[in-house]
């Protein structure tokens, strides 16, 4: 099992330190995510320690179709592959391959699917994505599941759940024996089970008491974040964190703005990712300890300031918000670049400052200042 320790706790909040073969996470953290073992925008695995990165995320799903995890592993596994020292978690690629349901089966062995770079089919199920993470040599391996659209019918997701829970069983014998290999790029991989059940707190409840039995590193809350409410969201985990083992790390799977990881945090998740900074930096659109900015507003023409007072980022230590703007509305890439960069940095700055937070036990102060800070617009 993993080396967890709970360090301290302020309300629900928790912050702890995971020990890895690949290096100590401390949490609340959140993985900067580089689906094909690359950031957008031309950011590199060299920038990231800079940005406060301490951990990676990688797609599954993606790189066992480009370039192959069979050709990562000849190359020394994921981590030598980018150049990347700290560590890694990869998802199972579940969510991928759920999301293309117009173009996949399911059955109790897996699922199979149209690649969507040639059209050939593939399959995948918890055998095979253990096997593709054990390729990669992650630090994190994630138990493959089946993520369902929500809504859905209730009954279905019954179903659903007691089929992920049998995926978790056989993800752990196959990560068992993989890890043994002598062949293995990572023989101390961890792996984390995942939690399902739709927007159905009952389900979800059910469904974590089945899989906390299972012995796993970590566990994570996932298929939120993909059509419901942010309240019931929140509800959900409300429902689902009494039941997660305290001496095991909580991830809360692609999720989500500034304010979503406060309100998780203070619900007691641990882990976080999201492709969020990214997509919204594409647009011009930052974050700010003052809450969301729009830079490609005509307001920020013949603005000087840097995008956020006192930031240290690379952005915010060189350029102001008219030269980025014009460098967005010219289409130039240094713009999307330069506000990845800030809202990676304002990530990672979020999280150690809700750890420093808890550990002076000042993180309801904190909360109650930022939660209506972070959900709005800055000026």
């Amino acid at each position: 099992m993993a080396d967890f320790t709970l360090l301290n706790t302020d309300g629900r909040a928790r912050r702890t330190s995971l020990k890895t073969v690949h290096g100590v996470i401390e949490t609340p953290v959140f993985m900067n995510v580089g689906t094909a073992a690359a950031i957008r925008g031309g950011v590199g695995p060299e920038d990231l320690p800079g940005l406060g990165c301490t951990v990676e995320l990688s797609n599954t799903y993606h790189l066992h179709l480009r370039p192959s995890d069979e050709l990562i592993k000849k190359l020394g596994g994921i981590r030598k592959f980018m150049n990347w020292s700290g560590p890694v978690l990869t998802d199972s690629g579940g969510f991928q391959v759920f999301s293309l349901a117009h173009r996949r089966r399911i059955t109790e062995k897996g699922v199979s699917f149209d690649s969507y770079i040639d059209g050939s089919r593939v399959f995948i199920g918890p055998e095979e994505s253990i096997a593709i993470q054990s390729n990669l040599g992650s630090t994190i391996a994630m138990a493959f599941d089946e993520c369902v659209e929500n809504p859905s019918p209730k009954d279905y997701v019954a179903r659903s759940i007691d089929r992920t829970t049998r995926w978790l069983e056989r993800s752990r014998e196959e990560l068992i024996k993989r890890n043994a290999r002598e062949d293995a790029v990572n023989p101390e991989q961890l792996l984390f089970g995942i939690n399902q059940g739709g927007v159905y707190p009952d389900l979800r409840v059910q469904h974590m008491r089945q899989i906390r039995d299972i012995p796993c590193d970590g566990y994570a809350i996932g298929g939120l974040s993909v059509g419901e409410s942010a309240e019931t969201m929140y509800e959900i985990i409300d429902a689902v964190e009494p039941e997660m083992p305290k001496d095991r790390p909580r991830y809360l799977m692609g999720v989500g703005t500034p304010l979503n990881i406060l309100e998780a945090v203070n619900l007691g998740v641990d882990f976080f990712d999201c492709v969020l900074p990214l997509r919204n930096a594409q647009h011009g659109n930052v974050f700010t300890w003052n809450g969301r900015l729009r830079l490609l507003a005509e307001k920020h023409r013949l603005d000087e300031r840097p995008i956020d007072e006192g930031c240290g980022c690379p952005a915010c230590r060189n350029h102001s918000r008219a030269y980025i703007r014009h460098l967005l509305k010219a289409d130039e890439r240094l713009g999307m670049r330069l506000c990845i960069l800030h809202n990676l940095f304002f990530y990672n700055e979020l999280t150690a400052m809700m750890r420093l937070a808890i550990e002076q036990g000042a993180f309801g102060a904190f909360y109650k200042k930022y939660r209506e800070l972070l959900g709005g617009m800055a000026e």
